[in-house]
C-alpha cells in the first residue's frame, strides 16, 4: 500500500479554514473507473478514485453467492449501469477528505438531471458534515459535477432502457420476491416479521441482504429465515441456500490514513449507499421489491445551520425514498426489463403518487415508514425470541454488546420500557439503563433541551417525552421510587405538561398516508396499530 504524500497536512484550525485550505491544494476529484473480477460464484468490484493530484483510493465491494447464469442474462449493460452507480455514491465518502471543487466522472456520462439528483444528495445528505466542520456550502460553484466520459456508459444504459421488451421470464422477473436489508435492530426485526406474517396470502417469500454483518445481524437474520420456512430460500440458487446474501464492503485504508493526518472527515449518507446496493443485489440475485425499515421519526432535525435543517437520517426519509424511486425507475431499473409480466395483482402503490403500475419496475421502499420509533418499540415488543439477539449500540457493534452509556442506548431502553418487563429489560440491557447516574443529562439531549438533538437514529423529540412519561408512569404504577434521572425529569418537564397522557396517545395511534407502500401491506401495518 502507497504511503500518502508528505507534500501536504492541513494547517491546525477549525473544519471551515482546513476545508478552504484542502480545496485550494486539491481541486478535483476524479471517478476513473470500475474493474470487475469475477470468480466461481464472487463478485468483486473495485471503483476506482482519485483527489488530485496524487492521492488515490480502490475501495472494494464484494458479492458472495453470485450465480452467473442468472447474472449473464440480465440485459446488456445493467450490471455494469448499476456498478456504476454503487460507485458514485461511494465517492461521497472519500470526497468528502478534500471538498473537492470539481466532481469529474470519467467512467461514463450523467444527464442534467442526474447531476441535479447527485448534487442534491451531496447537499441534504452531507448535511451533518457541513454542520461539523462548519463548511458554507452555499455557493452556487461550491461543487460541481462534470461527467467527461465517454459515451459507452451512456449507451449501455440506453440498452437497458429500451431493449429486452418482449423477453419474458428473464433472470430479474422471474420471481415475485422481496430482499429486505436487515440489521441487526428492533425495526428489522418489525419488518422480517411483518412480512412473514403475510408469507402465506401473498406467496411472497423473503430473504436478508446483510451488509459487512454484525453478530447481531446475522443472529436477526437467521432467526427470521428460520421462522419463515423453506418458503424464500428454497428458490434461490443453491449456491445461496441455508443464510443470508452477505455483501462485503471495504474501505481503503488510504482514507484512515487521511483522516489520521487531519483531513476532513464526518458522517456521509449511509442509507444511500444502501438503497443503491438494494437494488444492485435485487437484480444480480433475482427479486423486485427491496424493503428497508425507515420509520417516521426519521424525517425531524437535529439543528439547523446556516438556514438548513441537517438530519443525521436525511437518507432514511421520505423526501430521499421518494426521490430515489423516481430516480431507479428513470435511471437504475427500469419497467420493461425489471418485470416482464404486466398482470401482477395486489401490487398497487399506496397514496403519494401511484407510482406503481401495470408495468413496475423493482420496488424500493420503507415498510415502517408510517410509523414512529415508538410504535415500532411497541410492536417488537411482540417478538421475544428477537429479544437477546438484537443489538442498536453503534460503540458496542464489535462486541455485540450494548454500552449502556450513548443516546441510542438510552432511548432504545426509554422506547421498550413501557412494553415489557423489568425482568426483561435487565436481560436484554445488563443493567438498569435509568440508574446510570448520567442518564438524566443523555434524556436531556434526546429532548433536545441542553443541546442539539444527537447526530443518531433516535426518535423524535416528542417520542422521547411521551416514552420517557409513560415509563414514569408504569413506575410509579408499581409502587416504586423513580429512579433519579427520570426523577430530574418528572420535576423539571413532566411536572409542568398537562397534555403528557394525550401525546402518548397520539403517537402509539398515529398513522401517516405519506409512504409508498403497496396497499396489502400498508392495510396489514395500519391494523397491528390500532389493536
Amino acid at each position: 500500500m502507497s504511503k500518502l504524500p508528505a507534500i501536504f497536512r492541513p494547517a491546525p484550525g477549525s473544519g471551515a479554514e482546513r476545508a478552504e485550505q484542502l480545496r485550494r491544494q486539491y481541486p478535483r476529484f476524479v471517478y476513473e473507473r470500475f474493474a470487475l473480477d469475477r470468480s466461481a460464484d464472487t463478485l468483486r468490484v473495485t471503483f476506482h478514485f482519485r483527489i488530485e493530484p496524487d492521492i488515490v483510493f480502490a475501495p472494494e465491494t464484494t458479492f458472495s453467492g453470485v450465480d452467473w447464469p442468472r447474472v449473464d442474462s440480465l440485459p446488456q449493460g445493467a450490471l455494469e449501469n448499476l456498478l456504476f452507480h454503487l460507485g458514485l455514491i461511494e465517492t461521497l465518502s472519500y470526497w468528502k477528505a478534500t471538498c473537492s471543487p470539481e466532481i469529474r466522472v470519467e467512467v461514463g456520462q450523467l444527464d442534467p438531471q442526474q447531476i441535479t439528483w447527485f448534487l442534491d444528495l451531496l447537499r441534504h445528505g452531507m448535511g451533518e458534515f457541513f454542520y461539523v466542520n462548519q463548511i458554507d456550502w452555499r455557493a452556487p460553484e461550491f461543487v460541481r459535477v462534470v461527467a467527461s466520459g465517454d459515451a459507452r456508459m451512456k449507451s449501455e444504459v440506453q440498452v437497458l432502457r429500451f431493449a429486452q421488451d418482449d423477453k419474458k421470464g428473464n433472470a430479474v422477473g422471474e420471481n415475485r420476491r422481496d430482499l429486505v436489508l436487515t440489521s441487526g435492530g428492533k425495526d428489522s426485526v418489525v419488518t422480517l416479521e411483518l412480512l412473514r406474517a403475510t408469507l402465506s396470502a401473498t406467496g411472497r417469500p423473503f430473504d436478508c441482504l446483510l451488509l459487512n454483518p454484525t453478530e447481531a445481524a446475522l443472529a436477526v437474520a437467521g432467526r427470521a429465515l428460520l421462522h419463515q420456512g423453506s418458503g424464500g430460500r428454497a428458490i434461490r440458487s443453491s449456491k445461496n441456500v441455508g443464510g443470508p446474501i452477505i455483501v462485503r464492503r471495504t474501505i481503503d485504508p488510504r482514507l484512515l490514513e487521511l483522516n489520521a493526518a487531519g483531513y476532513l472527515n464526518g458522517h456521509t449518507p449511509f442509507s444511500a449507499l444502501l438503497a443503491v446496493l438494494g437494488v444492485t443485489a435485487a437484480a444480480i440475485y433475482g427479486y423486485n421489491r427491496v424493503i428497508v425499515s425507515n420509520e417516521r421519526s426519521a424525517e425531524e432535525a437535529g439543528v439547523e445551520y446556516l438556514g438548513e435543517q441537517i438530519n443525521h437520517q436525511y437518507s432514511k426519509t421520505l423526501r430521499f425514498e421518494t426521490a430515489f424511486r423516481e430516480y431507479s425507475r428513470k435511471y437504475l431499473a427500469p419497467p420493461r426489463w425489471c418485470h416482464p409480466d404486466p398482470g401482477v395483482p395486489g401490487e398497487g402503490s399506496a397514496l403519494l403518487e401511484n407510482t406503481q403500475d401495470d408495468n413496475e419496475g423493482f420496488e424500493y421502499f420503507s415498510l415502517l415508514r408510517s410509523l414512529y420509533e415508538l410504535q415500532i418499540a411497541r410492536l417488537f415488543a411482540q417478538h421475544s425470541a428477537y429479544f437477546l439477539l438484537f443489538r442498536s449500540c453503534n460503540r458496542g457493534m464489535k462486541s455485540n454488546a450494548w454500552c449502556g452509556r450513548c443516546s441510542k442506548c438510552l432511548f432504545v431502553y426509554t422506547a421498550l420500557y413501557p412494553f415489557l418487563e423489568r425482568e426483561q429489560m435487565l436481560a436484554i440491557f445488563g443493567s438498569d439503563l435509568f440508574a446510570w447516574e448520567g442518564a438524566a443529562e443523555v434524556l436531556r439531549t434526546l429532548l433536545g433541551l441542553d443541546a442539539h438533538k444527537p447526530f443518531e437514529c433516535v426518535g423524535t423529540r416528542d417520542e422521547t417525552l411521551a416514552a420517557i412519561y409513560l415509563c414514569a408512569e408504569k413506575i410509579k404504577g408499581q409502587g416504586i421510587p423513580l429512579p433519579a434521572s427520570l426523577r430530574e425529569i418528572e420535576e423539571t418537564i413532566l411536572a409542568t405538561r398537562r397534555d403528557l397522557p394525550e401525546l402518548a396517545r397520539s403517537i402509539l395511534t398515529a398513522w401517516s398516508d405519506q409512504h409508498h407502500l403497496p396497499l396489502d401491506l400498508a392495510e396489514l401495518l395500519r391494523q397491528k396499530i390500532i389493536r
